[in-house]
């Protein structure tokens, strides 16, 4: 009797769940703990102020509050008895660079897939909101293996109607969805502007994971004369001389500034920043992100 052949969607979960176990072993190896470690958010929910204490941090202090000079106040939290999770995710037209399996676009779904399956496995809610310009698909926080299939299913099969990216819109829809402090794993390529504020609020308010998506062209821009480029968003095609050091120089520094940018947020609200290239293997780095995690108790 001949076995059935798998579907395309089977395959795919086949695939995620291969790199899934890829990723346990080595955290057993490595952490002697369990992958869920990058569920491990702070574990509180806001629940009141009180007066300052010496001794209490200072990013504690709730300063809408102490403004009213009534003295300074900080934040107590209690303990939350479910972790959320959203995934966050640029589906714009720039995420399609790359080579065909491995554009942005496909690693970032492949993430969010194992995150996915890794969230069924420890009990957490998770959810997506993938972006353009707009909101292209928006699963709620649910919980359970069935839950992560539809999720993945749903992820896989999406056919963005967008182009552009607005980083800032997404951010700020994800703002206006989220009830509670939520652990967001913000997926994009960043190549956009104006989303300081939007990341900075984010940051702020949840317990927030970026990731930046990049192929090794953009890093690294080979001098191949006068060629055409296309611009994946906007559709336009301008010429360019790669050989130029001028256009060279001009395009690290841009690239460059725009990594850092990111980074000095990141840091400034003590957020992990992780950059993956889709020419890389990024089992190790996400291993690396959950270790950090974990000795860190899930705050970044």
């Amino acid at each position: 009797m001949n076995t059935p052949a798998a579907t395309p969607f089977q395959q795919l979960v086949r695939k995620l769940r291969q790199i899934e176990i890829r990723i346990l072993k080595a955290v057993d190896a490595e952490l002697q703990g369990n992958f869920g470690s990058v569920f491990k958010g702070t574990g509180l929910e806001f629940d009141d102020v009180r007066l300052y204490q010496y001794g209490d941090e200072v990013r504690a202090i709730d300063w809408a509050v102490s403004s009213k000079g009534h003295g300074t106040f900080v934040k107590t939290y209690k303990e939350e008895r479910e972790q959320q999770v959203l995934l966050l995710l640029d589906v714009s037209g720039s995420q399609r660079v790359g080579a065909e399996g491995r554009r942005k676009i496909d690693v970032g779904r492949e993430i969010c897939g194992i995150l996915a399956l890794a969230a069924a496995r420890q009990e957490a809610q998770l959810g997506i909101l993938a972006f353009s310009n707009q909101k292209e698909l928006y699963v709620a926080p649910g919980k359970g293996i069935r839950h992560a299939y539809t999720l993945i299913k749903r992820l896989f099969e999406l056919e963005p109607k967008a182009q552009s990216t607005a980083v800032g819109a997404g951010i700020k829809q994800a703002l206006g969805m989220l009830k509670r402090r939520t652990i967001v794993l913000l997926l994009s390529d960043f190549i956009d502007t104006g989303f300081e504020r939007e990341l900075t609020m984010l940051a702020r308010k949840h317990d927030l994971v970026v990731v930046q998506l990049l192929d090794k062209l953009e890093k690294e821009f080979p001098p191949l004369g006068i060629i055409p480029l296309l611009d994946q968003e906007t559709g336009r095609t301008v010429w360019v001389n790669t050989s130029s050091e001028a256009f060279r120089n001009r395009y690290q520094a841009s690239f460059a500034q725009n990594r850092d940018q990111i980074g000095q947020i990141c840091r400034r609200h003590r957020t992990e920043f992780l950059s993956i290239t889709t020419q890389a293997d990024y089992v190790g780095q996400l291993v690396h992100l959950f270790r950090r995690r974990n000795q860190r108790g899930g705050r970044a």
